[in-house]
């Protein structure tokens, strides 16, 4: 029998946190920019970004990727630890406990409040142990050099690092298609490093993502 009175009594269900119509609030006089627990943002112009990469290529070359993935890693910790502090106040509980899709929605509107672009994390091969993210509209990959390899560099720096500390587990990220070579979407592949070793060399023998991914749960099969 249905308890009305807890009914009326219960707290109503709270909604997504980085919604960005509550998350994002601003000050346009002072040109201050926070969310909502007060903690202050800053909006990186595209001509900065554009200059990170072309500093970078100018003094490493070939080693401006491994710097970018350094940066991107440093920024992910710390964008995890953000995340799972703020949620954890919010809803009361550890970002462990949260069901999957909760999750899933929570991080999926983060990315997008942050102005990072759209992800989608696709849990299809968490049982060979990867798991692959989509971003689409990156900022840092529009920025980036274009027509010469992938530059998703920065997420995946960021996602290896986010996951690693989700999961327990010390994560690498190969990228296997990008927006700067013309695609309409970056895919990236989450794993052991170990694990991931050959996707270098299947990118360069011409694989594509679906194969790639074929390979990889093959290869642990």
């Amino acid at each position: 029998m249905i308890d009305v009175n807890a009914l009326i009594n219960a707290q109503p269900p709270k909604g997504n946190y980085f919604a960005p119509d509550v998350y994002l609030q601003g000050d346009n006089e002072f040109g201050l920019l926070e969310n909502r627990s007060g903690a202050r943002l800053i909006a990186l112009p595209d001509t900065l970004i554009k200059g990170l990469f072309s500093a970078l290529d100018s003094e490493l070359g070939i080693g401006a990727g491994v710097a970018l993935t350094a940066c991107g890693k440093t920024w992910g910790s710390a964008f995890y630890k953000r995340f799972a502090d703020e949620l954890q106040e919010y809803y009361g509980k550890p970002i462990q406990a949260m069901a999957m899709v909760e999750f899933l929605q929570t991080f999926k509107q983060c990315w997008k409040s942050h102005g990072y672009g759209l992800v989608d994390i696709d849990l299809k091969y968490y049982q060979n142990g990867f798991i692959v993210a989509e971003v689409i509209n990156s900022p840092f990959v529009a920025c980036a050099p274009q027509g010469k390899s992938p530059m998703g560099f920065l997420e995946a720096g960021m996602l290896a690092a986010f996951f690693s500390q989700l999961t327990g587990e010390k994560l690498h990220c190969e990228q296997t298609v990008c927006e700067s070579l013309g695609a309409e979407k970056n895919l990236f592949i989450l794993g052991l490093k170990e694990r991931l070793k050959p996707v270098s060399a299947w990118l360069t023998e011409g694989h594509d993502h679906a194969t790639i991914m074929e390979l990889l749960c093959r290869q642990q099969g």
